[in-house]
C-alpha cells in the first residue's frame, strides 16, 4: 500500500493550472525526485504532501499515522539557539507530551482516592502509550546521537553557522522526528560538493520515503530512484535515475510531436470540409459535425510545451591573447592564508571552473585574476582590452524595485546583442518573462526568475570575459542546458564558480581547485577529470611515502639501495602473470558496465527491485575506477617489460 496518495489534484494561481487532474503516489522506501519548469508548482505540490495548503478539488490519502516532515529551501531559526536547542525543536511535541505526563504524575501524587484520581490515572496511562509510541522517553538521547551522526556541535549558536552549516542544522532537525515520509526543497542549496557528497549518502541510506526537489542532475542520478516531472498540470512518472528519465523523456517529446501534427492536419482537414458549398453540404454528417466541434475543443486545451529561453551573449571585442598572469601570489587575511604561492596563466577562450570548500577563497582567486585585488605577494599581468561581464550569486547588481523593463534596458525602449537592435519586450520574451510582467517590479519574481533576468541583464551587455558566480542557482534544468550550449560554443573567456558538478563537466576546459591550506592547483577537463586526477595523485603520493619507507627500512637492515632499485626494476613472475591476465580482466570490466548501463537505461529495475537499481548505479561508478586502476598497472608493467 502507498504511503501517500493524490488522485485528480487540481490547483490554480489566477488563470494558471499548476495541478490539472494531477496523480501521485509515493511508496515506502522511494526516492522520488521531482523536476519541472520555474514556477511549474513544484513547491506548491510539496506543501500539499506536507499537509502546509490544500489543492483546489481532488483526493489526498494518507497511510494511517504517517509523519512526515518538511525541509524549505531557506529554513528559519533562532539564530539565538544552541544547535542542540533547534535540532530539538523537532521533537517539540514529544516533549510536550513528557510534560504533560509529569504535570499528571505531580497532580496523581496529591489527589485522594476517587473520580479525580482514576481520571488521572487514565488519563496518564493514554499519555504513556503516546510516549512510548513516539519514543518520547529518551528525547534528548535521540538528539545527541542525531547531532554525531551529522556532524554538528550541539553547543554552537545557530546564527554564528554557515548557510551550509545550518542546512545540516535543518536535515538533523527533520531526521531527529525519526519521519516516514522525509520532504526536501533543493536540499543541494548552500552545500559545498563534500556537504553534497555527505547528503548524497545519508538519503541513500535512509529507509523513510523520500521527495526532493532539485535541479541538480548529478544528485539526481546518485539519490533518486524514480523521476516525476511537473509538467503542464500533469505529473508524469520515469522509473530510474534522471539519466533514464533523459532517454525516455526524448521518445516521449517525438512521440508527442507526431502525434499532435497528426491531429492538426486532420483538424485542418475537417475545417476545409465544412466550409466546402452548398452540394457539400447536404452531405454533412452531424456525427461528424460533432466530432469536428469536439476537436476544436481539444486543440483549444492543448498545453503546448513551455518555449525554451532563447541565450545569446552579446560578443565583445577579442581580448588580447593573455587574460591573466599570476606568477607566486599570496593573499592573506589576518593570520589566514587564502591563496598561497599561486602561478597560472589564463588564455583567450579559456573556460576554468573553480572548486573549493565554502570559504576556502574562490572570490577572492577570482577578483585577484581580474585585477579588482591586489596580491599582498607575487605579481599579476592582466591582459589587454578586457570587458568583463560579471553575475554576481547574490544578486546584490538587481534593485528590487526596478521594473524587468529599467532593469534590462535603463530609460530605452531597445536592447542591442550582437549589433542588432531588439525591443526590450521581444528580449524579455526571450527569457521566457510574458509582456505583461516587463512592468512589474523585481522583488515580485521568484528565486529562478530573478537569475533568468540576471542573466538577460548580463548577457544584453557585449563582453569578452564572463564571471559566473553560481549562475547555476534556481535555474530549471532545460535553462541549465541552453546555458551550458551557449557557454561551450562562447568564443571569449569563462570564469565559473558554481556546485553543479554536470555543469562544470559540460562546460569547463579546466579546473582551478582548492587544495587545502590556501594551495591551488589546475587540473585538465572538467569536475570528473578534477576527482580522478586528484584522487590519482594521491594515490600516488601515497606509493611514493610507502616506497621512501621501504628504502629507509633497507638501508637500516644494511641493503645497498642500488641493488634494491635494480631488483625492483626486474619483472618478476608473478607480476608477468599479472600482466598476461589484465586485457581478460579490462576486456570483463567493460563487458560488465555495458550490461549495467544497458540495465539503468531501460530504467525498469527501480521500479521492480529500488535497492537492486541503487546497487547497479554505485557499481558502475565503481567500475569507473577499476578500469581506471587496471589500465594504469597494464601500463605500469608493459614499461618494466621493455
Amino acid at each position: 500500500m502507498s504511503l501517500y496518495t493524490i488522485t485528480g489534484a487540481q490547483l490554480a494561481f489566477g488563470h494558471v493550472a499548476l495541478l490539472d487532474h494531477a496523480d501521485f503516489s509515493l511508496e515506502a522506501g522511494e526516492r522520488v525526485g521531482l523536476i519541472g519548469r520555474n514556477g511549474a508548482g513544484k513547491s506548491s505540490l510539496l506543501k500539499i504532501v506536507a499537509d502546509l495548503t490544500k489543492p483546489d478539488d481532488g483526493l489526498v490519502t494518507r497511510q494511517q499515522g504517517l509523519t512526515s516532515v518538511y525541509v524549505p529551501q531557506e529554513p528559519e531559526f533562532d539564530t539565538d539557539d544552541t544547535v542542540f536547542e533547534a535540532v530539538a525543536a523537532g521533537l517539540t511535541h514529544a516533549r510536550e507530551l513528557l510534560d504533560q505526563y509529569d504535570a499528571v504524575a505531580n497532580q496523581l501524587a496529591d489527589e485522594p482516592e476517587g473520580p479525580e484520581h482514576d481520571a488521572l490515572m487514565s488519563r496518564m496511562n493514554t499519555l504513556q502509550s503516546a510516549l512510548d509510541h513516539s519514543d518520547a522517553w529518551n528525547w534528548s538521547t535521540r538528539v545527541a546521537t542525531t547531532l554525531q551522526q551529522i556532524g554538528l556541535n550541539g553547543e554552537a549558536r545557530v546564527g554564528s553557522l554557515s548557510g551550509g552549516m545550518q542546512k545540516r542544522v535543518a536535515l538533523a532537525r527533520a531526521l531527529v522526528v525519526q519521519p516516514d515520509v522525509l520532504l526536501l526543497d533543493e536540499p543541494t542549496n548552500h552545500l559545498d560538493f563534500d556537504g553534497i557528497r555527505w547528503l548524497e549518502e545519508l538519503l541513500v541510506s535512509l529507509r523513510a520515503g523520500l521527495l526532493f526537489i532539485t535541479h541538480d542532475r548529478a544528485f539526481l542520478d546518485r539519490v533518486a530512484t524514480r523521476i516525476v516531472e511537473l509538467d503542464r498540470g500533469r505529473l508524469l512518472s520515469y522509473p530510474g535515475n534522471f539519466s533514464a528519465y533523459q532517454t525516455r523523456k526524448a521518445q516521449q517529446l517525438e512521440v508527442e510531436q507526431v502525434e499532435a501534427a497528426k491531429f492538426d492536419k486532420l483538424l485542418a482537414q475537417e475545417e476545409v470540409w465544412i466550409r466546402k458549398g452548398v452540394e457539400a453540404r447536404r452531405t454533412r454528417s452531424v456525427g461528424r459535425i460533432a466530432r469536428l466541434v469536439q476537436m476544436r475543443n481539444e486543440r483549444a486545451e492543448r498545453r503546448n510545451v513551455q518555449g525554451n529561453v532563447k541565450l545569446d551573449v552579446g560578443q565583445g571585442e577579442k581580448s588580447g591573447k593573455i587574460v591573466a598572469e599570476l606568477t607566486d601570489v599570496t593573499k592573506r587575511y589576518g593570520s589566514r592564508t587564502v591563496v598561497d604561492t599561486f602561478t597560472a596563466t589564463v588564455m583567450r577562450g579559456d573556460k576554468i571552473g573553480f572548486v573549493g570548500p565554502n570559504g576556502a577563497g574562490k572570490t577572492t582567486l577570482l577578483k585577484m585574476i581580474l585585477g579588482e585585488l591586489p596580491p599582498d605577494e607575487g605579481t599579476v599581468r592582466i591582459g589587454t582590452n578586457l570587458q568583463v561581464a560579471y553575475f554576481d550569486q547574490m544578486r546584490a547588481q538587481l534593485d528590487l524595485d526596478k521594473s524587468l523593463a529599467d532593469t534590462i534596458s535603463p530609460g530605452s525602449e531597445w536592447v542591442e546583442v550582437n549589433g542588432q537592435k531588439k525591443h526590450v519586450m521581444s528580449y524579455l520574451g526571450d527569457f521566457l518573462f510574458a509582456p505583461e510582467r516587463a512592468r512589474s517590479p523585481v522583488k515580485s519574481l521568484s528565486g529562478g526568475e530573478r537569475n533568468r533576468l540576471l542573466l538577460a541583464r548580463l548577457f544584453a551587455r557585449p563582453a569578452n570575459v564572463l564571471v559566473l558566480d553560481e549562475p547555476t542557482n534556481d535555474l530549471d534544468i532545460p535553462t541549465l542546458e541552453l546555458l551550458e550550449e551557449l557557454l561551450t560554443e562562447y568564443d571569449g573567456t569563462v570564469l565559473l564558480v558554481s556546485h553543479d558538478r554536470a555543469f562544470l563537466d559540460n562546460v569547463a576546459t579546466s579546473v582551478i581547485a582548492s587544495e587545502g591550506a590556501g594551495k591551488w592547483r589546475e587540473y585538465v577537463g572538467g569536475f570528473t577529470d578534477w576527482q580522478i586526477q586528484r584522487d590519482r595523485s594521491q594515490q600516488m603520493a601515497q606509493e611514493a611515502q610507502k616506497e621512501a619507507a621501504k628504502e629507509v627500512a633497507s638501508k637500516d637492515a644494511g641493503v645497498p639501495a642500488g641493488r634494491n632499485t635494480q631488483r625492483a626494476a626486474k619483472m618478476s613472475f608473478k607480476e608477468q602473470r599479472e600482466l598476461e591476465a589484465l586485457p581478460a580482466q579490462i576486456a570483463a570490466l567493460e563487458a560488465e558496465q555495458k550490461t549495467i548501463g544497458a540495465q539503468l537505461e531501460d530504467g525498469s529495475v527501480f521500479a521492480k527491485d529500488a535497492q537492486e537499481g541503487t546497487r547497479l548505479t554505485e557499481r558502475y561508478a565503481a567500475i569507473d575506477e577499476e578500469l581506471l586502476i587496471a589500465l594504469e598497472r597494464w601500463d605500469e608493467l608493459e614499461n618494466k617489460r621493455k
